[in-house]
């Protein structure tokens, strides 16, 4: 099976991809998958370029999203050989501080459009895997995407569901943020094996670039890296 991992990112953020982009590619490397960064086009809003993925499944089997702040360990193992190439795999997000907001979520776009029995397990895209079965996901029109709060972890829930797809649910460690690093999860940081930086990163007093340079400095120095 020809795999990709594809990662969305434009020159706005090259001070950050300069430290994550080529930990990207060496684990595309480690995986035998092709790097693929985003095109850059004005088709669609900056959280939909993931709907390039509609062409991309043309030559590629199954595709693993990285999102660019993030930071992969060198303990971390081959997703691909992880998750059964008929599921979709993600982490969820309706945990924790976040689970009320992202219920919220879940239940406005049904109440909008229809009930397709989602009532739990919000996907965040910054880290999730696909195969070319999954390939009409991707092929929504412009107009009837999902332009509210969530965007394409909201839009691509509800078509996962809509269509009945299987989800593999990842352990918090392959999509590690702030939302894990507090009291109910009982993890830390660096038990992680991809550390995301979404939002405000970690720590919201420091720049997320910064907080992105200054990590992988430390984990570079003990070897983690």
């Amino acid at each position: 099976m020809k795999r990709a991992i594809f990662t969305r990112a434009d020159e706005n953020i090259r001070e950050m991809t300069d430290i994550t982009h080529p930990i990207l590619k060496r684990y595309a490397k480690k995986c035998d998958a092709d790097f693929i960064i985003s095109k850059e086009d004005d088709k669609y809003h900056p959280h939909y370029r993931i709907l390039q993925l509609y062409d991309l499944f043309k030559e590629y089997d199954r595709i693993l999203c990285l999102d660019s702040d993030i930071l992969i360990l060198k303990s971390c193992p081959d997703i691909f050989n992880l998750v059964p190439v008929h599921q979709i795999a993600s982490i969820y997000e309706d945990k924790g501080s976040r689970k009320k907001d992202r219920r919220n979520r879940i239940q406005k776009i049904q109440n909008e459009r229809k009930d397709v029995g989602w009532r739990e397990g919000y996907i965040n895209s910054g880290v999730i895997l696909f195969s070319r079965m999954h390939r009409d996901l991707f092929s929504m029109k412009e107009e009837d995407l999902w332009m509210a709060l969530g965007y394409d972890d909201v839009e691509l829930g509800f078509q996962i569901h809509k269509n009945k797809y299987s989800i593999y649910e990842l352990p918090c460690e392959f999509n590690f943020m702030s939302l894990f690093a507090e009291n109910w999860c009982g993890k830390s940081k660096f038990e992680a094996l991809i550390l995301h930086y979404a939002g405000n990163g970690f720590y919201r007093q420091i720049d997320r670039t910064e907080q992105i340079r200054q990590d992988y400095l430390i984990l570079k120095k003990y070897g983690f890296i």
